[in-house]
């Protein structure tokens, strides 16, 4: 009965606690959400300042609008190309030699760390190499790509793995490598062999930096791409640019690079939203 009454005065002494800590942390919650807010607001701001700042410029000649044109010409050019439906060939084929790109530069990357990471006789024999490739620039390959596999698409989805892959591969080597020497001792004293190591310890705490390097692909494969198209291809959004300056058509050229930044983050935040969701799971 004197411990009843105990706890009955206890609970008596700190009723709020709960809802205390529920009022705290809706509070933080609260503070979060004004916090993104705010931030997606300043951000609005600054573009509708730039956009705004830039239309000014044009159109009272601040700006040589031949070099640097205004928004609501490049609007224009914009809307006119998908009301002819002159920009889908173009957009069509650069999505799917970026989304091609970063699938294959996404997969073949991790194999390859897997593999450098299963023999470490071949991680010491493919270091430097790695390291010197890595440091190469990838437009000196262009040319390399085009002649062995010809102008059009292989020779630009060449040039995009080129750049995916050796990230990828480096980025999720070093994750493997970092993973706490301990957890591994632990299941080798219990006889696990390389394989159980790899399945149950290295890539689940690494799976975090694998699925990180999907939105680092994402920019990666759309640089390879438009390097690509410059060099060799007659369709897409990189050839756009390039025939823009050769015609000195430069609303043409800002205009392809408006289309390629909108989708190029749509790409990103559906990305970033997978990633998300792998991460919930994992």
């Amino acid at each position: 009965m004197a411990k009843q009454t105990e706890a009955n005065s206890a609970a008596d002494e700190f009723p709020d606690s709960r809802s205390m800590v529920e009022q705290t942390y809706a509070r933080y919650r609260k503070r979060r959400r004004r916090f993104a807010t705010t931030v997606s607001l300043t951000q609005f701001i600054i573009l509708i300042a730039f956009v705004g700042l830039w239309e000014l410029a044009g159109r009272f000649k601040w700006i040589d609008v031949l070099l640097f044109s205004y928004p609501s010409k490049i609007w224009t050019q914009i809307v006119q190309d998908f009301a002819n439906g002159s920009i889908w060939p173009h957009l069509g084929m650069t999505v799917g030699e970026t989304v091609v790109g970063f699938f294959l530069g996404t997969v073949l990357g991790t194999l390859l760390a897997v593999l450098i990471w299963w023999s470490e006789f071949l991680a010491r024999v493919l270091d430097p190499y790695m390291v010197v490739f890595n440091s190469m620039p990838k437009v000196a390959l262009g040319p390399l790509f085009i002649v062995g596999f010809g102008p059009g698409f292989t020779a630009i989805v060449a040039t995009t793995l080129s750049i995916t892959v050796i990230i990828t591969t480096l980025v999720v080597y070093n994750s493997f490598r970092e993973v706490d020497p301990n957890y591994v001792k632990v299941v080798r004293v219990f006889g696990g062999s390389k394989s159980v190591i790899f399945r149950t310890v290295i890539l689940p705490a690494s799976f975090p930096a694998i699925v990180s390097t999907l939105k680092v692909n994402v920019g990666m494969a759309w640089v390879g791409v438009i390097v690509g198209e410059f060099l060799v291809s007659k369709v897409g959004l990189g050839y756009l640019i390039i025939y823009g300056f050769q015609v000195f058509n430069f609303t043409l050229v800002m205009s392809s690079l408006v289309i390629i930044a909108v989708v190029a983050t749509l790409m990103y935040k559906a990305v970033a939203f997978l990633e998300r969701k792998l991460i919930r799971r994992s």
